[in-house]
């Protein structure tokens, strides 16, 4: 019998309160099944649930031989692999905290981390990532061991501090032999109070916090969405979304070990797309984004088609715009002929194009983060794909709401998760309390007392109110909800959600507070925008050129001109209808600190960075000349330059 096998069989944990312990269970109940794969080299290599535990038993033990023990955080940098989940794994059986780092932080980004966590022990996918540590640890005079997955380009890196995680786990082997029971007694000690992960924060506002959440939150959350969405073995998740983001710890680790599904992490961020037909997942999570691109996708084909292709595709959408949406939800009352002409519509267009997305087999979908327009939820549902609303934050482990089968809407977040209590503070914040939060923020006392109260309700920062279906409805951020100089309410995340319903608008800011109307920034997104102007005879040579288009203005005030007709029929923000705006003549960046490595918006900084041209939008100016720093791609820094238009918009008529 193998380690792993023999540790199954000691240690059947009848109650696997930690992930070491789930992870153990897995291997002895269903052992023989596929817990991971991987695509490398265009080939799928699998990993059973008892041959993962060996993989993390030799990892374990690897990293205990290197002087990685309890209370240690492991930093974990890369994309999506099975060693870097394994190295989670390893580092929460010793008791140590796994710390993951997002792919594309830079050097000075990742000394933060481990100056901040004090790292002495990371695991990096490949050699950008191993430089990257080096570069980082250098910089912080700091000593670090480091362990990588691929080899390549690093044969030079001859240091007893730079171990290939083949190394790592060969020495692990060799410790194991040595020592009798060490795995089962590490194991054992895990509690579920043990912090599980840290994981930091976005830091729209400031330096990002480390967030510690233990195995009994986190198993909490897992559990409670795994029953919810009736989730089990047969399951399919494709993992590319960044490993540092709290909504992959929970769907591709924290799940797969309770429900003991099949994780499957794709060859590279390039071949998402055509790894999902391969896998065809059943359970799949996706920002607004990624669904807007897989739209806007599709109708571009649908625009190259032949025409016989078109008319059918408009021909069966308009059947299911009419009754798709009710059909998933089994609803009574759909016409017999609607029936028959959507099973028809299936058979031609609908499953082709499910097919064709990679979510052929989802039976539940979920997005969440930001606002998705309404016609495009509407446009998934009514194909039959299930999509729903989720709502979460890292310090909740991404459980608060859920929207249940045949209730999804598109203008809220859900009801309260299993479990989950939820409270309207007199300001409009919700507050939730739950056996799913946070222990604490790592070092900041101050921070985790402000954001957790007397009664253990955690302030989660943002303005919502419950619908009269039960739904919560999330309008912004509390500390950005404003008011306009005449006293008019001003919801900055709410309006800059409606503007980017459009394909072709990728971000906007907003703004207005103690102002007399609203103005916004526009980054256009340059794939739709780019074929838009192609098609029609448009040239241009770059983002800039394309970004100070004449036509794609006038394209872009379209957009904001059906964005302030949804804002005018609300009564509370017909007043933030945006007056006047502006396209960017470069894209907003994370590596210019403008978004954070979530994409989320840098406001104060923006507004500050900008601050001519925000000057220039509310003293009526019609163009402004601006010089910008940016950050290359390769590190470098330099400066673009632009004279941008200024573009009065029309102001919808409110309805008495």
């Amino acid at each position: 019998m193998s380690a792993a096998a023999g540790a199954a069989g000691t240690h059947p944990f009848p109650d696997p309160s930690t992930f070491p312990r789930l992870l153990v269970h897995q291997a002895r109940v269903r052992g023989d099944r596929i817990a991971m794969r991987e695509k490398f080299r265009g080939i799928w290599h699998a990993w059973t649930w008892r041959e993962v535990l060996a993989q993390v038993r030799a990892m374990a033990c690897g990293l205990a031989a290197q002087g990685f023990g309890r209370g240690d955080h492991l930093a974990i940098i890369g994309d999506n692999r099975p060693r870097l989940y394994w190295a989670i794994a390893a580092a929460q059986v010793l008791g140590g905290v796994p710390v993951p780092l997002y792919q594309d932080a830079v050097a000075a980004e990742v000394g933060f981390v481990l100056d901040n966590a004090d790292i002495s022990h990371a695991l990096a996918e490949d050699q950008e990532q191993v430089d990257k540590l080096l570069e980082a640890s250098t910089a912080a005079a700091r000593k670090l061991r480091i362990y990588y997955d691929d080899p390549r380009g690093l044969r030079g890196y001859a240091d007893d501090a730079v171990l290939s995680c083949t190394q790592l786990q060969d020495a692990g082997r060799a410790f194991d032999a040595t020592h009798a029971d060490f795995f089962e007694r590490a194991l054992a000690a895990v509690v579920p109070g043990d912090v599980a992960v840290m994981l930091y924060t976005s830091g729209t506002t400031g330096k990002p916090k480390g967030v510690r959440l233990t195995h009994a939150a986190l198993i909490a959350a897992a559990r409670g969405g795994v029953a919810f969405d009736k989730l089990g073995p047969g399951d399919e998740v494709l993992c590319y979304l960044p490993m540092a983001w709290v909504g992959d710890y929970l769907f591709s680790y924290a799940q797969a070990y309770c429900a003991g599904f099949t994780i499957n992490c794709p060859e590279s961020a390039a071949a998402v797309s055509n790894d999902m037909r391969e896998i065809g997942p059943t359970y799949y999570f996706a920002p607004p984004r990624v669904f807007e691109n897989l739209h806007s996708d599709i109708m571009l084909r649908m625009e190259d088609a032949a025409r016989v292709k078109r008319v059918m595709f408009d021909y069966f959408m308009a059947v299911a715009e009419r009754c798709g949406a009710d059909i998933l939800d089994r609803k009574p009352g759909v016409p017999v002929l609607d029936r028959l002409r959507y099973a028809l519509g299936t058979l031609c267009v609908y499953a082709p194009l499910r097919d064709a997305l990679g979510l052929a087999r989802v039976r539940v979908a979920y997005t969440a983060g930001a606002a998705i327009g309404p016609e495009l939820f509407r446009f998934y549902r009514t194909l039959g794909i299930n999509l729903k609303h989720l709502y979460g934050s890292t310090e909740t482990c991404a459980y608060i709401c859920l929207q249940p089968d045949g209730a999804a809407k598109a203008d809220s977040v859900g009801m309260p998760a299993p479990g989950v209590e939820i409270r309207i503070a007199a300001g409009g914040e919700v507050l939730v309390r739950s056996a799913a939060l946070f222990q604490e923020y790592y070092r900041r006392p101050d921070a985790s007392a402000a954001a957790m109260d007397a009664e253990g309700f955690f302030h989660t920062g943002d303005a919502g109110f419950f619908d009269a279906d039960g739904q919560l409805k999330i309008i912004d951020r509390v500390r950005d909800v404003g008011r306009l100089a005449g006293g008019e309410l001003f919801a900055p995340n709410f309006i800059e959600s409606k503007l980017k319903f459009s394909r072709y608008v990728k971000e906007a800011v907003a703004f207005g507070d103690g102002r007399d109307q609203v103005c916004a920034f526009i980054n256009i997104d340059a794939a739709a925008a780019g074929d838009w102007a192609e098609r029609r005879g448009i040239a241009f040579s770059g983002y800039a050129d394309l970004a100070g288009k004449p036509q794609v203005l006038e394209l872009i005030r379209g957009c904001i001109d059906r964005a302030n007709a949804e804002l005018a029929a609300d009564a509370m923000l017909s007043a933030s209808q945006v007056r006047r705006f502006l396209v960017l003549h470069k894209e907003l960046d994370p590596d210019d600190d403008e978004l954070t490595r979530t994409r989320k918006v840098r406001r104060a900084y923006v507004e500050e960075k900008y601050r001519v041209l925000v000057d220039a939008l509310y003293s009526g100016k019609t163009e402004q000349y601006i010089v910008t720093p940016v950050t290359f791609e390769d590190g470098r820094s330099g400066s673009v330059a632009a004279t941008l238009s200024i573009v009065d918009c029309r102001a919808a008529a409110v309805a008495a």
